[in-house]
């Protein structure tokens, strides 16, 4: 019990002598804690993911960019002398513009939107191979060299009027293309399309020619059915004369008359005058019934 006492009492004499000393001590720890706090504590906020970067590490295949797992939304804790890479994983949009050459060499220009975000799971070789700043090292030069290999293929009309989908299909290129860079494109959006005015107010006009010549042409073919109707109607009135002229004998004529007049006579408060022609008319009927 006694050197129990004796510890305590030796104890509390080395902390009262070291006191000073752990004081100071602690406020320097505290600082450096202040001071690397922004490294130290690395917030990953909603729709961001982190690559992290260890610079010293006795294990060479541990050391440098970590490809292998993706910091997700949350609070991290790592050594001052390492790093963090924040990438935004939302889908992101860009406006760019681009000059390019037609079949003919007649400049375009091609004010475009992407619509882009990086793949999850490549995310650290995108950091390793590209950085952050891969929109302007890989996504745009991409786009834009797809573009303009296959623009040059192609007439500016064919461009304007994105005749048979040409346009549809040189942006779809484009866009399979940037997915081998870790990048997934949504979308590639034309805003504009400017051409040289006379060469635009050309195809315009072209443009409204051809509607004309095809409401024309509707017209054309409206009148040639019409027509045809009217020739078909006539045929058909045609026979059914033709049908009826050769059933339609004298004793039938007779046998309707008669019976004519049988409806005629037969009918209430009916006043009938029925005169017949020639020495076969029909009887005559007057008065009421």
């Amino acid at each position: 019990m006694s050197k129990t006492k004796t510890f305590a009492k030796r104890f509390k004499l080395w902390i009262t002598d070291q006191l000073p000393i752990l004081v100071v001590m602690s406020m320097i720890i505290l600082l450096i804690v202040v001071f690397f706090a922004k490294d130290m504590f690395i917030s990953i906020h909603s729709g961001e993911a982190g690559v992290f970067y260890r610079r010293f590490s006795f294990d060479s295949s541990s050391k440098g960019t970590q490809v292998g797992y993706i910091f997700p939304e949350g609070l991290h804790l790592i050594l001052p002398w390492n790093k963090m890479f924040i990438y935004s994983m939302r889908v992101q949009t860009i406006k760019h513009d681009m000059k390019v050459l037609s079949m003919k060499g007649l400049p375009i220009t091609l004010k475009l939107a992407v619509r882009f975000r990086p793949e999850y799971e490549m995310l650290g070789l995108l950091q390793q191979r590209v950085g952050p700043e891969y929109i302007q090292r890989i996504l745009l030069p991409q786009i834009e060299s797809v573009i303009r290999i296959k623009v040059g293929n192609v007439s500016a009309e064919d461009v304007y009027t994105n005749a048979e989908g040409v346009m549809t299909k040189i942006l779809n290129t484009a866009i399979s293309q940037t997915r081998r860079n870790f990048i997934i494109v949504e979308a590639i959006i034309i805003r504009e399309i400017d051409l040289p005015k006379l060469v635009q107010v050309a195809i315009e006009n072209k443009l409204v020619e051809q509607q004309i010549l095809h409401k024309y042409v509707f017209s054309l073919e409206v009148a040639k059915k019409e027509a045809l109707k009217k020739v078909i109607e006539a045929n058909g009135i045609k026979e059914y004369q033709k049908i009826i002229s050769t059933s339609l004998t004298d004793k039938l004529i007779k046998w309707q008359g008669v019976q004519a007049t049988l409806s005629l006579s037969k009918s209430e408060n009916a006043k009938v005058v029925v005169i017949g022609a020639g020495k076969d008319g029909l009887p005559i009927i007057l008065g009421n019934q």
